[in-house]
């Protein structure tokens, strides 16, 4: 296996470490273009923690995918900015991208048993993850290789190394995984539903491992879910999409405390709470989410917002534009602020 050398990294010093600009992800179909990400920015610094938040379909993994460049070559049209560092990934040379991958940035898919190699060991695979980016002979990657396992909280990592993963659970799986994504400490991490089919007590397990060595490397981390329950407590900020827009961005505490947007207080709504009695059942958003090829015109939501009549006709015929309505918090809303405050606190906070 050949070892790919290095090459200079412009720094984007003062910079937040990953900033999305404008991004848009379309895909040529027969039926029509799908339009899966539709001008989409953010940015996650350092050491911090991003919540993507959407039902399926919202766009959430097609942005991920991008950030990887891991497209299928000439399936996606994108356009926009991916500033890893400074550094514009879309355009770059597939090359050059794979050379950041795993090592300035990496990926915890949701699936692990269909993401790493049934045939190969899971050993071998982190071996190989870490040898791309490190000339250092076999032996000396096996044994990072077990440290990592250890670190991560595999038990009997010397003889767990050379087991296939199918020989591991679904939470052991994942955990090896994560050793995989970290075998060269990236600076960026995403994390695409990493607990999705994992029972409760090993989703607290991955969250606080995640975290743990977020706070050891310092690493900017991207968490794509479909569920605000997981990322209460992991992220600093969240951006809730729909449609393969942004429709709210703020921090945690301001998106759980002062929601101002119809679909984030449905997602809200649908969320189980444990500390407090719930005399009613949870209230599902209604509807579906519309087809990316035919998004409807105005507020891509207005099909299932219960608010959509109470502002004229502008949430049928204008797209809201993603503005800031204080202290760093956007929305896309055509809801004035009176009525978004007062549905928040007489209708929707009182039911939660």
């Amino acid at each position: 296996m050949s070892h790919i050398p290095e090459d200079s990294l412009d720094s984007g010093a003062g910079l937040p470490f990953l900033q999305v600009r404008n991004l848009r992800v379309h895909f040529p179909t027969d039926d029509g273009v799908v339009k899966s990400v539709d001008d989409l920015s953010f940015s996650v610094e350092r050491g911090k923690t991003l919540g993507i938040v959407g039902e399926s379909g919202s766009g959430k993994s097609v942005t991920s995918l991008s950030i990887m460049g891991l497209h299928k070559e000439g399936a996606a049209r994108i356009s926009g900015e991916i500033l890893l560092d400074g550094r514009n990934l879309v355009g770059m040379d597939r090359e050059k991208v794979r050379l950041l991958r795993g090592k300035r940035m990496a990926m915890i898919f949701q699936d692990p048993l269909s993401a790493m190699h049934p045939y190969y060991t899971v050993g071998a695979q982190i071996v190989e993850a870490y040898r791309v980016h490190n000339k250092v002979a076999k032996q000396v990657a096996r044994k990072h290789a077990i440290d990592l396992l250890a670190r991560v909280g595999i038990p009997n990592p010397k003889s767990r190394v050379d087991d296939y993963p199918h020989q591991f659970s679904g939470g052991m799986r994942q955990r090896a995984m994560i050793a995989m994504a970290l075998s060269c400490d990236p600076e960026l991490l995403i994390a695409d539903e990493p607990t999705t089919a994992l029972d409760v007590t090993v989703q607290a397990q991955i969250l606080d491992l995640i975290r743990d060595l977020q706070q050891e490397f310092d690493s900017a981390v991207v968490l794509i879910t479909h569920d605000l329950g997981v990322v209460a407590e992991l992220a600093d900020d969240i951006m809730v999409m729909y449609a393969g827009r942004a429709v709210e961005h703020s921090t945690a505490t301001d998106i759980f405390n002062s929601p101002q947007h119809p679909y984030t207080w449905g997602l809200l709504g649908s969320m189980p709470r444990l500390d407090r009695e719930r005399s009613e059942r949870l209230q599902p958003i209604k509807g579906t989410p519309p087809s990316l090829i035919n998004v409807p015109d105005g507020c891509p939501f207005n099909p299932r917002c219960a608010y959509a009549g109470r502002n004229g006709d502008l949430s049928f015929t204008e797209r809201p534009e993603f503005r800031d309505i204080g202290g760093g918090h956007h929305i896309a809303c055509h809801l004035p602020t009176e009525d978004r405050h007062h549905i928040w606190d007489e209708e929707i906070r009182p039911k939660l």
